[in-house]
């Protein structure tokens, strides 16, 4: 799909970018004539005025003359890079370092750590690194009024970009971790948004089909019933009898298949049951395994004395579908599943006799995060990058589900428990 494949871009949104620069020129606009006219202090304002005329004429080309939505890497790092000398050289006219407002020149850093590629971050903190150090030694007194002169002292003024870079790596850091996990869980949930597509396709297709079987059996009676009154009139004209033959033995087979497809009361149950309790899907799962695992499933009910029904969820069914075909996966010989209900809760519990977890994994509860790798070496090939578990356990929690992961005691294998509060299930 072309959205997925373009979604894993870096890009910085074109018209979000534009406005937070109107907002920044508008700023410094007001800044530069507030200190000029109201307070009548002395600087370089003409020069102030022109760099701002030559940015507020960028940011008109930005939002007239570039048709894409979304800047790419090497757009947006460019322009980003011109905000930081724009703001270098103001500073330089009004104070340098000392300038109360010399922070917001990290601003563009944390926009790049968030929204492109690392090597871009990298450029624009090495770039307001050494701007921020030219500035210190390097800078126009700060704006003041009369005689009064502002000076800070050596160790202040050193003190204030050592802090500021401080900051700069701390939030760029930060950025670029966040930044990077909201990639990878965006990408995660177009999987499940593609899954659960696909999903509702086949329910769909399979409805479609035994409707159209029930609706086309009435016309193709009609057709078996012709066939024959004409096969009685032609009688021995055997060219025409033939293909008369032919016609009712192709009616006979359609027949047959739209009797496969027709509407029995197990395909009826399938996919148009609104009133299934928890039971009902672990038995519909653990039949199509069943189907082409040769390994023994145990569905245990002692304690199931308080089943639900609820409406029939897509959703559920997959996010079970995929706890219960990595234990088929990953188990030696058996799958014990358990259902325990009372009047408070429902928990369903999923155990193998696999390897289990991995420890690492399991110790640093990563379980159920998207694109993670185990540092076992021993088993690393048997494990896959958590997607599979991430997307049923974002399905079930979506369905007011609580997911623990565990390794057996019993068996030493992967132990899944799913909890539902009774009154939450009701609401499905």
């Amino acid at each position: 799909m072309e959205f997925i494949r373009t979604s894993n871009l870096y890009s910085l949104n074109k018209s979000t970018y534009v406005n937070l620069r109107w907002i920044a020129y508008l700023g410094q606009l007001s800044a530069i004539l507030i200190v000029q006219f109201l307070l009548q202090y002395k600087f370089n304002y003409f020069i102030c005025i022109s760099i701002l005329f030559i940015s507020i004429l960028t940011n008109f080309y930005l939002q007239f003359r570039i048709k894409e939505n979304q800047l790419n890497n090497f757009t947006s790092t460019i322009y980003l890079l011109f905000d930081i000398f724009q703001l270098g050289i103001l500073f330089f006219f009004t104070g340098g370092i000392t300038n109360p407002f010399i922070f917001l020149i990290i601003i563009p850093a944390v926009f790049s750590s968030q929204y492109l590629h690392l090597y871009s971050s990298l450029i624009v903190v090495t770039i307001i690194t050494i701007i921020l150090s030219f500035l210190t030694f390097f800078y126009y007194d700060l704006p003041h009024p009369g005689e009064l002169h502002f000076h800070a002292p050596d160790y202040y003024l050193y003190a204030i970009p050592v802090s500021i870079i401080i900051g700069l790596f701390f939030l760029v850091y930060f950025g670029y971790k966040f930044g990077e996990e909201s990639r990878i869980r965006k990408k995660a949930y177009e999987k499940i948004q593609e899954l659960m597509s696909r999903e509702s396709e086949l329910l769909s297709l399979g409805a479609q089909a035994a409707a159209s079987a029930h609706s086309l059996g009435t016309p193709l009676s009609t057709i078996l019933l012709t066939v024959k009154e004409l096969k009685k009139e032609i009688g021995s004209d055997n060219k025409i009898s033939k293909d008369l033959d032919l016609l009712l033995s192709q009616s006979i087979r359609c027949r047959e298949i739209l009797k496969k497809l027709s509407l029995n009361p197990n395909i009826k149950d399938e996919f148009f049951n609104v009133n299934v309790s928890l039971n009902d899907y672990i038995n519909e799962i653990v039949r199509s395994y069943q189907e082409i695992s040769k390994k023994e499933f145990i569905i245990n009910l002692e304690r199931y004395k308080n089943p639900i029904n609820t409406n029939k969820s897509i959703e559920i069914m997959y996010g079970l579908r995929n706890f219960i075909g990595n234990a088929n996966k990953f188990s030696k010989n058996k799958i014990d599943i358990f259902l325990i209900s009372d009047v408070k809760s429902t928990i369903i519990i999923i155990r193998d006799d696999g390897p289990g977890f991995p420890k690492d994994l399991i110790d640093k509860h990563r379980l159920g995060e998207p694109y993670i790798r185990t540092t076992d070496q021993a088993n690393i090939s048997k494990y896959g990058l958590g997607l599979g578990t991430f997307i049923g356990k974002t399905l079930l929690e979506k369905n007011y589900a609580n997911i623990n992961f565990s390794n057996s005691t019993e068996t030493g294998g992967a132990e899944v428990t799913i909890k539902w509060y009774n009154d939450n299930l009701k609401l499905i």
